[in-house]
């Protein structure tokens, strides 16, 4: 049980430190230009891109087939269209009843929208620390410092929309960190014996919990 803990420690300490230096960065960069705001969104929606269409789709693919990886897209597409209703009618629709005034409510709902895809696609982050760690510790330490500086930008995208809809420094940064908390679950999930899955229902998650809901978003 040490060693799980262990595991789950790491992956929580990993996977928060790259979102939160993401979002450090994005709180405290002064930027008066929604159209600077526009190109640094632009640039994260085309490395994600990329990432969807030449590594995650095919790879997919090969684990399973065509029509898991098709199942797996429209399953990750819906789970971002509900997330994307509930910022609207639980979160924005509170804060504006509340009184609360933002200065670019759209921009806030991206923001909002990309820390919920990022929490759900940090969770599968965590399993692949997890199985790293459970194969030897150098391949784990080293799979944890790759996703934790592949986790900077995607901090970075989530805090500025966040600070330029009128969130304040201190919720932005909270929040990016909060986004890295599934990290550690997932790493602390992946700790105990998962030897009777398949390899192929792995393919489901991979897609439709890593990467679609910044492909809804796009």
């Amino acid at each position: 049980m040490n060693g799980i803990a262990n595991i789950a420690i790491l992956g929580l300490i990993f996977g928060m430190v790259g979102t939160t230096i993401g979002g450090v960065v994005g709180a405290f960069l002064d930027i008066s230009s929604n159209k600077f705001v526009s190109f640094i969104l632009e640039i994260a929606a085309g490395l994600m891109t990329s990432v969807i269409c030449f590594n995650l789709i095919p790879e997919s693919i090969e684990y399973s087939n065509i029509t898991g990886a098709i199942l797996g897209i429209f399953i990750g597409v819906c789970m971002m269209i509900f997330c994307n209703d509930f910022v609207n009618k639980k979160l924005l629709n509170k804060s504006i009843s509340n009184n609360e005034k933002y200065k670019n409510t759209s921009l806030l709902k991206v923001g909002l929208i990309v820390g919920i895809g990022l929490a759900i696609h940090n969770f599968p982050e965590g399993l692949a620390i997890g199985s790293g760690f459970e194969a030897s510790s150098e391949l784990g330490l080293s799979l944890a410092i790759a996703i934790c500086i592949h986790d900077f930008p995607e901090g970075l995208a989530m805090a500025i929309p966040l600070k330029q809809g009128g969130y304040n420094k201190l919720r932005v940064i909270i929040y990016t960190a909060i986004s890295g908390i599934s990290t550690g679950v997932g790493a602390l999930v992946r700790g105990f014996d998962w030897n009777n899955i398949k390899t192929s229902n792995r393919s489901f998650p991979r897609i439709c919990c890593r990467r679609n809901d910044v492909y809804y978003l796009m």
